[in-house]
Formats: C-alpha cells, sequence, structure tokens
C-alpha cells in the first residue's frame, strides 16, 4: 500500500458508496422518475452516481420541465425512503476514530438528504460537511474537496479522498488529492490507478503525535 508510510493533513470521504450504501434507494427513485419522464433508466442510473441531480437532469435537456422543480421531487423522495440504506463494513468506527478537525463529508447530495441518510445509519456527523448546494460546479469539478480542505484549514495536496464513483475520483484527481477507492458497492471492478479496498475494515488509521493521520490498509 502506497500510504503506509505517508502522512495525511484530513481525509476526504464522500458519501454515498463510500462510507454508506444507497444504492438501492437512489435506483428506485430515479427509476420512477425515469420512466414519468420518459427518460431510459438504464441510460441514466449510469450516470447518476457521485453527480449533482441538477446536472445530471440539466443536461438531458429535456423540454417543458424546471430542473430545480425536478430536482425538489427527486430529493423529497430519497429523504422518505431510506429502506435499505446501510453503512459500509466498519465505516462508523473508522470515522468514529478520526480527530473531528481532520476529516470531512464531501457529497454531491443535499444537506438535508446527507443528514438523514447519516442518521439512518449511524454514521458520525462530521465538523465539515460539503453538500451540493455549497460549490457552484460539482463533481466531477474539483471545487467541493477543495473547498473542504480550506475549511479543514489543510492543503488539498496533503489530502486523502475516500472514493467510489468515476465523477468524485476525477474531482479529487483535479483537485491534486490522493485517491482510496472504497469498491463495496460495485458491481463490476472499477478501472483506476488508485489503490482500493474494500471496505473500511481493512483499514487502520493513526494520529502522529502532530496530528497528521497515517493510513495502513491490507489485503482484500
Amino acid at each position: 500500500m502506497p500510504f503506509d508510510s505517508r502522512p495525511f493533513g484530513a481525509f476526504l470521504f464522500d458519501m454515498d458508496g463510500t462510507v454508506l450504501n444507497s444504492i438501492a434507494v437512489a435506483e428506485r427513485v430515479w427509476t420512477a422518475w425515469a420512466q414519468r419522464r420518459g427518460v431510459d433508466a438504464v441510460s441514466l442510473l449510469a450516470t447518476v452516481h457521485g453527480r449533482k441531480a441538477i446536472e445530471t437532469i440539466t443536461r438531458l435537456g429535456l423540454s417543458g420541465i424546471d430542473p430545480a422543480e425536478e430536482v425538489e421531487v427527486l430529493t423529497q423522495a430519497e429523504i422518505d425512503d431510506v429502506a435499505g440504506v446501510e453503512p459500509i463494513a466498519g465505516a462508523a468506527d473508522f470515522l468514529k476514530g478520526l480527530p473531528p478537525d481532520r476529516w470531512a463529508i464531501v457529497t454531491s447530495a443535499p444537506r438535508e438528504l446527507a443528514k438523514v441518510r447519516l442518521a439512518a445509519v449511524g454514521l458520525p456527523w462530521p465538523r465539515v460537511l460539503i453538500a451540493g448546494e455549497d460549490v457552484q460546479n460539482g463533481k466531477p469539478a474539483p471545487d467541493c474537496f477543495m473547498l473542504a480542505a480550506r475549511m479543514l484549514a489543510q492543503p488539498i495536496e496533503e489530502c486523502l479522498v475516500f472514493e467510489d464513483a468515476p465523477a468524485g475520483i476525477e474531482a479529487a484527481e483535479a483537485a491534486g488529492a490522493s485517491v482510496l477507492v472504497i469498491s463495496a458497492t460495485h458491481r463490476t471492478p472499477l478501472l483506476t490507478r488508485h489503490p482500493s479496498a474494500e471496505d473500511y475494515d481493512r483499514i487502520a488509521a493513526s494520529t502522529t503525535a502532530n496530528g497528521s493521520l497515517r493510513l495502513s490498509v491490507g489485503p482484500n
């Protein structure tokens, strides 16, 4: 593992697919929306993960709809449905063991949805949470990770991003952060140059005397 001997200033975690698994509800809600709007659900589901809903809907170029209104409907449907949302194995203990000023959640989801999902699976609420509405440009733009690093007062080059989706990985790369891919929800292997871990049962973090973080990852 290339990170074994390297200290990090902070850990930045994506939410959906990285610290919790919400695929079931996301696919239920987006499939129902696609069917109402005459959109091919299979193709749509291949593009939604890790991105802001407003950007996904706007890119479809559908006539006669207001993307902002559609997002409100989708978000409320996801807030109302937490059936099947589960933490990634080991995530709760891993997050609770980190210094509170050295980690953040960086998600494309709206803040209210993040609150509901983190609470539903018993994950701790971070001191810093960057939600979809906090940046103008969502993933794969680097804005969200750079904002999180600033709020933690850590150089982005000294941050390690935990991600699962291509859009988030691209955002972390563009920001200049290191990346660890969490593969727990991957149905097929994700081709990436970055190291990966299936879940947090195989990851251990420690804190140095100056507050920096170190990471060790066991074999999958």
